[in-house]
């Protein structure tokens, strides 16, 4: 999709500072006071910062210097946003901890093993959430060890009993995890937990002959209930590496890939956190990204109903240089649309007859004022393919030839015409127009160019080649952004059921 990269970038980046802006106000004035003692860093500055979203995603919130016993104190007059932030240790390591409303407590940690030595003074939840991250790496290693065996292992009597370790293994996890969140309900942890857990869905229902009765049950389950351990409204999470990975997807895997459907979904979604500022921001600014580079036919509709519903009405926080270019940005994408009707567009179409005369009749060749006026409207078939090309172009080179010879002989009986508008409106253009077509004797559909106008190209969007549409018997743009062997089974489609990714 044509969204200039620069713009998106700029967007985006206005999105993030003024998001990470607004990490510093709203906050409870109770304050931060750590302390902290590490072993083997005596004179060494160290750093405490929060993740955003993505676990690559690192952003610092405070320095200090470590003193000559190894011990400092991270402290502010504002408490922390809640969410799971991140110790930076000059050996480029780091640990986790968790920010809660209690940040008042100390920590004591010894490089040689920081999981296993980690000491918290104060912090309760810190001190389970340790308990729970050695007990997953030390059952991560048994249950490695045992694995390792099996694969090696001979007798059928010992892969069994194995496998039946590996799910002890497996349940004892379960059965500890499911104990923090009974003994620690309602705490950060616990969500955290909840969040990481996927939905089991059930098995779809059966008749009594053990038929399966709606085969859709499973996805439809899956579709409803996505976010019952997942709460997204939850701005702690958004502050955690974990954020955005069942966002995405959902947005990708979950709603089903059809503009229809995922526009909706993107609505609810940006409407429930709405009134949490650093929610909004995020949320906006990734489906904002994410459908401005998509290759998901109709993507444009989406990245235009984002852009007009959400972003130009809410994005306070966008500069007007960048609100103007996106508005300008918005009103070329939008007569190309999928759904609207195709721009009436006026062209010259060449006939059969002078490229056979211009092959070896130079004047002939060179000759601009030779044709006849139409309109898009003015064709007559129950599919138009529309595309807009030009000789020099490398990937023309293979694709309009592809075109002709392959797809075009399969469909021309079928109510299908393919009008090919060359893109290069020179003399110059026209003689190696006219070259390219007779090499490949692609006479037997309708050959047009604009010698006098490049109006067409910001109508349709034209910005790179070569670039295909499907219009139905109205006009009706029901495809784009395509390649040839895609356009069969387009048309052979319901529009409805359309999720072919792009060329």
């Amino acid at each position: 999709m044509n969204v200039t990269l620069r713009l998106i970038k700029r967007l985006l980046l206005i999105i993030l500072l003024v998001g990470l802006t607004a990490f510093y106000h709203n906050l409870n004035a109770q304050g931060y006071k750590i302390k902290i003692k590490v072993t083997s860093f005596k004179d060494s500055s160290i750093f405490l910062g929060h993740y955003l979203a993505e676990g690559n995603a690192l952003y610092p919130d405070d320095t200090i210097k470590l003193d000559k016993n190894g011990s400092g104190i991270f402290k502010g007059n504002k408490q922390l946003p809640i969410g799971m932030y991140f110790i930076y240790l000059p050996s480029k390591r780091y640990f986790d901890i968790l920010l809660t409303n209690n940040q008042i407590f100390s920590i004591e940690a010894d490089t040689a093993d920081l999981l296993k030595t980690i000491k918290f003074s104060g912090s309760t939840e810190n001190t389970i959430f340790y308990e729970y991250r050695n007990l997953i790496e030390d059952k991560s290693v048994e249950l490695n060890r045992l694995i390792k065996k099996k694969k090696i292992a001979s007798n059928p009597q010992e892969k069994d009993s194995l496998s039946n370790a590996c799910e002890k293994i497996n349940q004892e996890v379960l059965e500890y995890i499911k104990k923090i969140k009974t003994d620690y309900s309602g705490s950060f942890l616990t969500t955290i937990l909840n969040s990481m857990e996927e939905i089991v869905v059930p098995p779809p229902p059966k008749d009594d002959k053990g038929k399966i009765i709606d085969s859709a049950f499973q996805y439809n389950y899956w579709h409803k209930h996505f976010f019952d351990n997942f709460d997204f409204t939850d701005a702690r999470l958004l502050r955690t590496p974990f954020y955005e990975k069942p966002i995405k997807k959902y947005i990708e895997k979950v709603i089903p890939q059809i503009p229809d459907s995922i526009m909706p979904e993107l609505d609810m979604m940006l409407g429930k956190v709405q009134n949490n500022q650093d929610l909004f921001r995020y949320m906006l600014g990734t489906f904002f990204k994410h459908y401005a580079s998509s290759q998901l036919i109709g993507a444009d509709g989406i990245f235009v109903h984002i852009s007009e519903k959400w972003f130009i009405p809410y994005a306070t926080w966008a500069d007007k240089e960048s609100m103007a270019k996106l508005k300008k940005e918005i009103a070329k994408m939008k007569p190309s649309l999928i759904g609207n009707i195709a721009p009436n567009i006026k062209l010259v179409e060449v006939p059969k007859e002078h490229f056979l005369i211009a092959k070896n009749d130079t004047a002939a060749k060179s000759n601009p004022y030779v044709g006849n006026n139409f309109t898009i409207s003015d064709i007559k078939a129950k599919y138009l393919i529309l595309v807009f090309w030009e000789s020099d172009c490398g990937h023309c080179k293979k694709t309009m030839p592809l075109l002709y010879d392959s797809v075009y002989p399969r469909l021309k009986d079928k109510g299908v015409k393919i009008l090919a508008v060359h893109l290069v409106g020179s003399v110059e253009g026209k003689r190696k127009w006219i070259d390219f077509v007779n090499d490949h004797q692609m006479y037997d559909w309708i050959n047009a160019w604009s010698p006098y106008s490049y109006d067409y190209m910001d109508l349709y969007n034209v910005s790179y080649k070569p670039l295909i549409y499907i219009l139905d018997e109205n006009k009706k743009i029901i495809c784009k952004r395509i390649g040839p062997e895609q356009i069969e089974p387009i048309i052979g489609l319901d529009s409805s059921s359309r999720n072919i990714k792009l060329k």
